[in-house]
């Protein structure tokens, strides 16, 4: 029946009206069936499909469940299957489903549905540009190329999908923003998948400046994709969350779903994940809800102290310093352990400020309550004295000032009263003759390890 309609309109361009009735009651009693056949049929929206796509939309009975079939579509890149009642069960092109709703997006009076579910659209949108940036099969390609001829589209299909984007931005009277990504060259970023994520979070930032709630609504479509599969399109998804977490109001199961997710990225082997995942925990640590959630993160976060990049090791000190403020709870020796163990080296990073934020860290955790094996982690703590006692004379007056706190703190722990009596009384330069005169002190007894 929607064939015999798409044929009978086709060859009557003025009666579209005598067949809209039956049209929208098909589609309220078989919805899938309807906009799966349509897409079959004339999967470049010719004119005869156009008027019953505005039929369709434009009707209370039957706009909704057409509009969550299409997101279906738009969401499945290169192709959707969804077998009809008739058996048919043709892959349809997402670029079908594509230009359907650029064509909806030019119409006078844009459907009411396209507004409500404009989070969804927005984010199915995003993932066509990156997906038909990465890869367009050759099937994808020639259904393109007959677009093109026939309507006289972007050149490539990534660059439809932004023109569809932007047309989404404007009817949602968002214009400012598609000038200020334009202004940026956002558009052309957003084109390249080395950059594609740095192009979302711009667009992130220039939303949230006019929009939170609908960021927010966003916001919560990523997190539920994010939560319920392994998309390929996980580092874009990261760097919109990043911009605009403080524009959510987490619930408890919220905040669990979160951290799950950013547990995972700490550990991939993807820098750019790990960092964006490091600086959506900078951003949640001030949520006293979050902030004590965070712990089950630690020793992950431990791991990444060994990391390579500068900015992850100083964002990874930054976020364990917050962790271990002032809490009261016992840490567990092997956390201990491994801390002590990845912050020594940093000591002497060649950042001044992780070499600041690594010492710092050091002295929280020597004044915290340890869960048992004090014996062994003294050990460890003894390596700190030189290289604490070297700082107290460093350039930079900070890590000059922190070193020694740390050091009188680093003593009152190895209950070294004679250390503690020379840092307090600032007699520094007696220090390493102590050190070398009670040098047995600081040597591995029997079944200590060196």
């Amino acid at each position: 029946m929607v064939r015999y309609i798409h044929q009978w309109l086709m060859a009557n361009q003025f009666a579209e009206h005598r067949l809209k009735r039956a049209l929208l009651d098909l589609t309220k009693e078989q919805p899938a069936d309807v906009v799966m056949t349509l897409l079959r049929v004339a999967p470049s929206c010719d004119r005869a499909a156009l008027t019953m796509w505005k039929s369709i939309m434009c009707s209370p009975r039957t706009a909704e469940p057409a509009q969550l079939i299409l997101l279906d579509v738009l969401g499945s890149w290169p192709e959707h299957s969804t077998c009809t009642s008739d058996g048919d069960k043709t892959g349809v092109f997402v670029l079908a489903a594509t230009v359907v709703m650029w064509k909806i997006l030019q119409m006078p009076c844009v459907p009411h549905v396209v507004t409500v579910y404009f989070p969804r659209l927005f984010v199915h949108l995003l993932f066509q540009v990156f997906f038909s940036t990465l890869d367009v099969p050759a099937e994808v390609d020639t259904f393109w190329k007959g677009c093109q001829q026939q309507y006289g589209l972007a050149t490539n299909p990534n660059r439809f999908a932004v023109r569809t984007l932007k047309s989404l931005l404007c009817q949602m009277q968002h214009e400012d923003v598609v000038v200020a990504i334009e202004r940026k060259c956002g558009w052309d970023t957003l084109l390249c998948a080395d950059t594609h994520h740095y192009a979302v979070g711009l667009l992130a930032r220039e939303m949230s400046c006019v929009s939170i709630p609908l960021c927010s609504r966003i916001a919560r479509d990523l997190l539920r994709l994010l939560s319920t599969q392994e998309p390929r399109w996980e580092l874009p998804a990261l760097a919109f969350l990043v911009e605009v977490l403080e524009c959510l109001n987490l619930s408890e199961r919220g905040a669990k779903r979160i951290l799950q997710i950013l547990s995972r990225h700490l550990r991939s082997e993807c820098r750019e994940r790990r960092r964006l995942a490091l600086r959506a925990l900078l951003v949640l640590i001030d949520d006293p809800l979050m902030s004590e959630k965070m712990w089950s993160l630690t020793e992950s976060l431990v791991e990444l102290l060994w990391d390579a990049d500068g900015e992850i090791v100083s964002m990874t000190v930054r976020l364990l310093s917050f962790i271990f403020w002032d809490k009261a709870m016992l840490i567990p020796s092997p956390i201990a352990l491994q801390l002590v163990e990845a912050l020594l080296p940093l000591f002497d990073h060649d950042n001044s400020h992780v070499q600041l934020l690594s010492i710092l860290l050091f002295q929280t955790l020597v004044s915290l309550p340890l869960e048992k094996e004090e014996k062994a982690l003294k050990t460890h703590v003894r390596q700190s004295l030189l290289p604490l006692f070297f700082h107290c004379h460093d350039e930079n007056q900070h890590v000059a000032q922190v070193s020694q706190e740390t050091l009188l703190c680093v003593a009152e722990f190895l209950k070294r009263r004679d250390l503690q009596k020379l840092v307090k009384n600032k007699k520094l330069w007696k220090f390493t003759e102590c050190l070398v005169r009670t040098a047995w002190k600081c040597q591995p007894q029997a079944g200590e390890a060196p």
